[in-house]
């Protein structure tokens, strides 16, 4: 059954805010700033992962126009690939999100929990527990159908965007802070070289790729959108210069009202900035927003996640129980059940995001760069198409070529800066491969 067109603009637009703007832009500006050690290469720095983003975004863009179908995703792998390739990204990608969705969800509860319980209730375990709460509410949510969880994922948005215009608001409400001269040093003490501030750029990708990440999983509902050829690239378009903007504008501000030696070595930046605002109510304040920030990410995530699951269950890469829907909501309960009970399972286990930054951003690479790529293919194969009828990027193929460059850079960047983390990226990688083919070995067996 070919699902219901029901997503409009506004809707996927949120979508694209919501995949995006997590709890990335309240941590990485302090890692950023310790790789760049100066302010203008901390902005520029940010002004190039915008541009990046924006390149990818024109891509995906392309190919979510091009190939509108659900869990887009995955089937794009599927489509151009090996199907061992398409099994081994989108499971690393499902289980990461799941991870991230967990990881998001603690740091939500532990703000939260400061607020609603009292200070010798403020446990591990409480946190864990108002954490699978809040991840079993929007696992609820989202068993209604899309266009409720939909909705819900508007109003989220908007209180993210909200958040994010509220703590910008700081820049007039605090003094700024007169900052000592920063230095760009080197580990030899030399001259710093153009290579040096390379790998410092390199580095400092690595963070803003995860903040600005996301995007590229608005193709997963070109199925279920209104006009896909024209709808998906404005909305991703639309929403990711409304993220670039907020960001920039928000690191003006980090910068500003901290200061920028402060910022690379502070814990909580948004709640100092919201202590500028509102005084001694501005934590409690701010862990409601960021509480509610959060639970914006896990319906997202809860949404997006089991369209991949779904289409790798019609690609018969999962068991088929994984194309089950509702007959009454049309809802895909079977993936959303198993990505739930990743999601909450992994709440035990959960790491800290500096911990799991490099392993994620690493296997994006893979992902990203290889998924890109597809418009290559993708092209030739539709050029039959109406050119009315779908998008078509400007400046092709130098986008592309520049959007998957960059993310080989940052890999690169990646395993200068931590070869573990970058050679158990690709033992993972190498494990769901290996998976797939005795999967299949097993079933030619069974027929």
């Amino acid at each position: 059954m070919r699902p219901e067109k029901q997503l409009s603009m506004l809707d996927l637009s949120m979508i694209v805010v919501s995949l995006v703007i997590g709890m990335g832009i309240f941590r990485t500006p302090v890692n950023v700033a310790a790789g760049a050690q100066i302010p203008e290469l901390f902005f520029l720095a940010w002004i190039i992962g915008g541009l990046i983003a924006l390149c990818g975004a024109l891509t995906y863009a392309e190919i979510g126009s091009r190939f509108p179908v659900t869990g887009g995703y995955y089937k794009i792998f599927s489509a151009f690939y090996h199907p061992s390739i398409a099994f081994a990204i989108n499971c690393i990608i499902v289980v990461s999100n799941a991870a991230s969705v967990a990881g998001v969800s603690i740091i939500g509860a532990e703000y939260f929990g400061k607020v609603i319980l009292p200070l010798e209730m403020q446990t591990e375990f409480s946190r864990i527990a108002i954490a699978a709460i809040s991840i079993s509410l929007f696992y609820f949510i989202n068993l209604l159908g899309l266009k409720v969880s939909s909705k819900t994922q508007n109003i989220l948005s908007l209180i993210k965007i909200g958040m994010v215009l509220t703590l910008i608001g700081a820049v007039f409400m605090g003094s700024a802070i007169t900052d000592t001269t920063s230095v760009f040093t080197t580990s030899s003490g030399a001259a710093p070289t153009l290579f040096d501030y390379g790998k410092a750029l390199g580095i400092c990708l690595i963070g803003i790729s995860f903040t600005f990440g996301g995007y590229q999983q608005t193709i997963n509902f070109g199925g279920e959108t209104k006009s896909p050829g024209k709808v998906i690239p404005r909305s991703i378009i639309t929403g990711l210069t409304i993220i670039f903007i907020l960001y920039m504008a928000i690191n003006y501000v980090y910068v500003r009202v901290i200061g920028f030696e402060q910022l690379k070595t502070a814990e909580s930046i948004a709640a100092i900035l919201a202590g500028k605002i509102f005084g001694p109510i501005g934590f409690t304040v701010l862990s409601c927003l960021i509480y509610l920030s959060v639970l914006g990410y896990v319906n997202v995530n809860l949404l997006s996640n089991p369209r991949a699951m779904f289409a790798m269950g019609e690609e018969k890469a999962l068991p088929a129980i994984f194309t089950k829907k509702s007959k009454k909501s049309d809802v895909m309960f079977v993936s959303l059940t198993v990505f739930t009970i990743i999601s909450i399972t992994t709440l035990f286990y959960a790491q800290t995001f500096d911990k799991i930054l490099n392993y994620t951003i690493f296997l994006d690479c893979i992902g990203m760069a290889t998924s890109a790529a597809t418009i290559f293919f993708l092209r030739k194969r539709t050029a039959h198409l109406d050119k009315k009828t779908i998008y078509s990027m400007s400046l092709y193929p130098l986008m592309p070529l520049i959007f998957i460059a960059a993310y080989l850079f940052v890999a690169v960047s990646i395993y200068a800066d931590d070869p573990q983390a970058a050679i158990n990226g690709l033992l993972i990688f190498a494990c769901f491969i290996i998976i797939y083919f005795i999967n299949r070995f097993y079933h030619q067996k069974l027929t």
